[in-house]
């Protein structure tokens, strides 16, 4: 059967619509992982992934008559995109049906070309369901996107490609896994043709269908499936690709959705292309190797195999690659409500860029912060909170805490009664390693502090909101305060938003 798939993959028609692909070197992240790291630029296709490979290579071996009444398909998107293309290309009808959930790009990019969208379910098995459905019904072809033996060719001809464009030795291909068929492709020419190359599958820990599958010794089921790396989203693999991924598939490596993240800008990084999570899977797969096994001085090739991503999903994957990339610890601490507490606190903190300050006075006696700090290895988070504990202030560590990640960060603030002669301010100042610290050591510790945010979001200046309580005796000092802080504020306690959510009722 192998030796037939590779017969399948060399004779493989793709190249009517796809382009040899380049197999680009990615210097920072090399460096970063102590391996040569090539990445198979799949996301430079026209339809930016590799899916048109093998819908157009099962759809140019159907008969005129299959071709005359049309294709349908279920695709979480990518896989749609190179259908809607191959039937623009082969002059057919081509119904899509797509999860819910899909990325609007991906929609819109279908129905740019032509296709018919049928939106359905939570996940592709969701989708696939309702395509057999319309298959039957309007008596249309069905093109799978992974469980074909032309669709496993034609994404196979990406290994032919990578082995071609490298001929030197290369240590493992890291591969994404949805349904397999990617996988399955390039691990059954690989095996055939270098077969001391490993072929690593990477999939979420959230949607890993195929490593359960391949742990039981027969096809597993999720009952959910995780939607962040959307393209990969299968609740249960294919026969075929199953079979192929057990017999060539040398290992199956796990991420999480912060490694995914950090992976996407690590590429960007090196590319300044933006991939989206299925298309970063390889590459967090191939850091995660690394860092597991110790294994250095190796070529690693990995598949970027999708940039479709949405545009509004960048601000969540920019807030947890720091974690992802392990460079940011997030702490609650707890600290005494008294004057210096909080230059103590910075002292603590010393030279370590502060990525996030959150803090609202709501006790009398302790104040409890939610703070961000920049790290260079995991290990650091922990013996800053040893140096906290220490210092007395109590602390929990929540950098691996998904609510504080995803909430709570979010939540700090509210009405406090606490907060009378309170006055809002807004400052900018110059971002620079420190400058948070800086900046509250320059306070003057005649006012208390009552409320405090502050996130580094990597731009030129610092941008801070400060509560902060002057009795209105003193209101004239405090502005003298202000004229010599050096820094451009605005006074926002007049701010309707501040009164509803945030001032205190006796104002």
């Amino acid at each position: 059967m192998s030796t037939t798939y590779l017969k399948r993959i060399l004779n493989a028609r793709v190249y009517d619509v796809a382009q040899e692909t380049p197999l680009d070197h990615a210097p920072q992240l090399s460096a970063r992982i102590g391996n040569r790291v090539l990445l198979k630029r799949e996301d430079m296709q026209q339809v930016f992934s590799f899916k048109l490979r093998g819908a157009y290579n099962k759809m140019a071996h159907l008969s005129p008559e299959q071709l005359a009444r049309g294709v349908i398909c279920a695709s979480a998107g990518n896989h749609a995109q190179g259908v809607a293309l191959a039937a623009q290309k082969l002059g057919c009808r081509a119904v899509i049906a797509m999860p819910v959930t899909t990325p609007m790009v991906k929609v819109d990019a279908v129905r740019g070309r032509g296709a018919e969208v049928v939106l359905h379910g939570e996940s592709y098995s969701d989708a696939n369901t309702r395509a057999l459905e319309l298959q039957k019904e309007q008596g249309l072809t069905f093109v799978h996107p992974f469980d074909d033996p032309d669709v496993i060719a034609g994404q196979g001809t990406i290994a032919m490609e990578i082995l071609r464009q490298h001929q030197g030795p290369i240590h493992a291909i890291f591969v994404a896994i949805g349904g397999g068929g990617l996988a399955a492709g390039i691990a059954t020419y690989v095996k055939q043709v270098r077969p001391e190359i490993r072929v690593i599958g990477v999939q979420t820990t959230d949607s890993d269908a195929m490593d359960r599958s391949l742990k039981a010794g027969r096809r597993v089921e999720l009952h959910e499936v995780g939607l962040f790396s959307d393209g990969t989203a299968v609740k249960k693999v294919g026969e075929e690709t199953y079979r192929l991924c057990k017999e060539h598939l040398d290992e199956i490596v796990l991420v999480d959705t912060d490694a995914l993240c950090a992976a996407m800008k690590d590429v960007f990084l090196d590319t300044r292309a933006i991939l989206e999570p299925a298309g970063a899977l390889s590459v967090a797969g191939a850091k995660l190797y690394a860092e597991r096994t110790g294994v250095t001085g190796q070529t690693f090739v990995a598949v970027a195999c999708g940039a479709n991503m949405n545009f509004d999903r960048l601000r969540f994957v920019s807030e947890r690659a720091e974690i992802g990339e392990q460079r940011e610890a997030v702490f609650a601490v707890t600290i005494p409500e008294e004057r210096g507490s909080f230059r103590r606190f910075c002292e603590l903190v010393g030279p370590r860029n502060v990525t996030e300050f959150n803090y609202r006075i709501a006790d009398a006696k302790q104040a409890h912060v939610f703070v961000g700090i920049q790290i260079q290895r995991r290990a650091e988070a922990s013996e800053i909170a040893a140096g906290f504990e220490r210092a007395g202030f109590a602390t929990l560590d929540l950098t691996d805490d998904e609510l504080a990640k995803l909430h709570i960060r979010h939540l700090v603030g509210g009405h406090s009664p606490l907060a009378r002669d309170e006055l809002l301010y807004r400052f900018e100042f110059p971002e620079r390693p420190g400058a948070l610290t800086r900046f509250l050591s320059s306070m003057s510790p005649n006012w208390n502090i009552s409320l405090f945010h502050y996130r580094n979001h990597g731009a030129d200046y610092g941008r801070i909101l400060v509560g902060i309580q002057v009795p209105p005796d003193e209101k004239r000092a405090f502005k003298h305060f202000l004229g010599s802080l050096g820094y451009r504020y605005w006074d926002e306690s007049a701010h309707p938003a501040y009164r509803l959510f945030l001032a205190s009722s006796d104002r």
